[in-house]
């Protein structure tokens, strides 16, 4: 450990993850298999680096200021400009299933880690650079990142955070002052684009594919040694790394990502490319590509063009490829093991758990006690059937839920009530109204039947159901704006989005379902891995 000022911002290093494993051996950048846990790699530097957004709450979480994340040197080492003494940037090896399919080596391909540190209150974190040049694990790309692509990342990381959802952070927004060229659409269309640079934040980047790719290479030492590093520095509270704590530590892997996943379904996040290179291994939603927000609720719904022929990453199977995903992690750690049985243990009672939580979830949406942990007949019914009611006519998510919390006692006020919340008014048929009115009075009989108050209820809801959240059109129209040099919405968002089950009067119109514009443009609906 080593301690260094940046300016009059001190920080303690902590390098753990270098100082625990061998190096690639070969010092030259270029793309290449790599048969070690990480490459050292330094960032390129800008040619002429602007800081155009910062997080208050990581600064505070890291101990900084604000005035000391506005001087020159902030800019210059989170830019990856400038290194300071003792930091050792690296990318991580690992591999990982894509769409379904082997992948082999992948790694950090445009993320370097830049030093890992013990903050004040949250302990070790790592500080990561995402769009700061190549790496060995490039493959054919170069490394950069482009403004839209680093604002939806820096906007959504946050957003979560604030939701209560476990994520990764975002410290800085930084503009490289060079242009990257990108293909959106993988459709010959190329364009230059601004670059930029996101420092993002996380007690650890480590995810499923670091260890299966030891594992596929058959190189139980390493595979190994990453096992009990990860128990020891990030769930030290199981104990001593050992066959029986291998065990417990994959049964609370499964348990941490099960909970992520329900907590994505509750506010209509949809991750876009759940690959088990992109599923962090403490449970946090990690590499925002190309996610979406739903508007109108659509349970086959995917953000990803990549995916929308299969639609594998659709929202309503995030749950079943999150079991997916962690099958996959037990394949790669049973030869620590040698059993199969426990494992597999584990990935059923991840079915049950998420069917569990789930269905609190759904209550706590709905405003609902249920009667024991898992839903009786009766409830699980109501919870069922909102969903296809919500599906049979273009409906309005986040809207609905917030509205159905102030629903007015006069039954003939409904329909006028719930009436902003749909997309094409003329879908709203006498079938559809006499199914949503039935599911209504029987919600209302239910509801009403706890013991809690009606304002308790409608606390329950607005705390559970956000009023904003990160509506794909409203990151698209900060982005269009950025690239004009106009930061006003994105700082707008970036504030809204720090309180988004509060009402803020003065951001209503944030609030509003998608406008008809925006239902088929680029960047609104669909977005590809490029974004």
């Amino acid at each position: 450990m080593s301690v260094h000022a940046l300016s009059d911002l001190t920080f303690t290093l902590d390098n753990q993850f270098t100082a625990n494993f061998v190096a690639d051996d070969i010092a030259d950048n270029y793309p290449r298999q790599v048969l070690a846990a990480y490459s050292y790699v330094t960032p390129k530097a800008c040619q002429n680096p602007t800081l155009i957004a910062y997080s208050d709450s990581v600064l505070q979480q890291l101990g900084w200021t604000k005035k000391q994340a506005e001087t020159a040197e902030f800019l210059q080492v989170f830019s990856g400009s400038k290194l300071l003494a003792g930091m050792q940037p690296f990318a991580m090896c690992y591999g990982g299933h894509q769409f379904g399919h082997w992948a082999g080596q992948l790694g950090d391909g445009r993320a370097i880690n830049l030093a890992e540190i013990l903050t004040p209150a949250k302990g070790h974190k790592t500080l990561q650079l995402k769009g700061a040049g190549p790496t060995p694990y490039s493959r054919s790309a170069d490394g950069f990142a482009v403004l839209r692509s680093s604002i939806r990342e820096f906007l959504c990381s946050e957003a979560m955070f604030h939701l209560g959802i476990a994520t990764t952070r975002a410290l800085s927004l930084s503009l490289t002052g060079e242009n990257v060229v990108r293909d959106m659409f993988y459709d010959g269309n190329a364009q230059s684009e601004p670059g930029a640079v996101v420092c993002r934040v996380s007690s650890s980047f480590i995810r499923f594919g670091s260890f299966q790719l030891p594992a596929a290479r058959q190189d139980i030492r390493l595979l190994t040694q990453l096992v009990d590093y990860v128990i020891t520095r990030d769930f030290p509270h199981l104990g001593a790394p050992s066959p029986a704590v291998y065990l417990k530590w994959f049964n609370e892997v499964s348990d941490r990502t099960c909970q992520l996943v329900v907590d994505w379904m509750r506010v209509g996040f949809v991750h876009g490319v759940m690959n088990t290179d992109n599923m962090s291994i403490i449970g946090e939603t990690i590499d925002y590509g190309p996610y979406g927000w739903i508007d109108n609720f659509d349970l086959d719904w995917t953000p990803n063009t990549t995916d929308a022929q299969g639609k594998r990453y659709r929202f309503g199977a995030q749950g079943e490829i999150a079991q997916w995903n962690l099958f996959q992690l037990a394949n790669a750690i049973f030869p620590l093991i040698n059993q199969a049985e426990p494992l597999q243990q584990a990935l059923n009672d991840f079915a049950q758990n998420y069917q569990r939580l789930w269905q609190q979830m759904m209550a706590a949406k709905l405003g609902l006690t249920l009667a024991g942990e898992l839903a009786n007949e009766d409830e699980l019914k109501l919870l069922l059937e909102i969903e296809e009611i919500l599906s049979c006519i273009d409906t309005d998510m986040t809207i609905f839920y917030r509205r159905l919390a102030d629903l007015p006692e006069e039954q003939s006020q409904w329909l006028t009530h719930l009436h902003a919340c749909y997309y094409n008014e003329e879908d709203i048929s006498s079938d559809y109204q006499d199914r949503l009115h039935n599911w209504l009075e029987r919600y209302i009989a239910l509801r009403d039947a706890s013991s809690k108050t009606r304002a308790e209820i409608r606390q329950q809801m607005n705390a559970t159901n956000p009023k904003y959240v990160l509506r794909n059109y409203l990151a698209q129209q900060a982005i269009e704006q950025a690239e004009q040099q106009d930061y006003r919405l994105l700082h707008q968002l970036q504030q809204l989005l720090t309180k988004p089950y509060d009402e803020q009067p003065e951001f209503e119109h944030f609030a509003a379902k998608r406008p008809a514009w925006a239902k088929h443009k680029a960047g609104c609906s669909m977005l590809s891995c490029s974004s």
